[in-house]
């Protein structure tokens, strides 16, 4: 939640903001009413993606920046790619 509490800080000072959040904590972007959210289907600690998965991790970070640009109002997309693990 505190990801929560300092992005509603940040917005109240005139700054847009948007989160990722794992699909188990979807509930905390509802009861805090976040204004963005990337809702991803990745495990927990792994909001980004798998370990070493710069492309996947890039297509996440570049998802939830397109957010602020297109965003008028409150908007939470759930991301529908599936999480694969990448072999270390």
């Amino acid at each position: 939640m505190s990801v929560g509490h300092v992005g509603r800080a940040i917005e109240e000072a005139g700054i847009a903001t948007t989160a990722v959040y794992v699909r188990s904590f979807r509930h905390v972007v509802d009861e805090m009413q976040l204004p963005r959210a990337v809702i991803t289907n990745h495990p927990m600690g792994r909001p980004l993606g798998a370990a070493h998965d710069r492309d996947r991790q890039r297509a996440v970070v570049n998802a939830a920046l397109g957010l602020i640009d297109t965003a008028a109002e409150r908007t939470i997309v759930d991301d529908p790619t599936p999480f694969r693990p990448t072999s270390s």
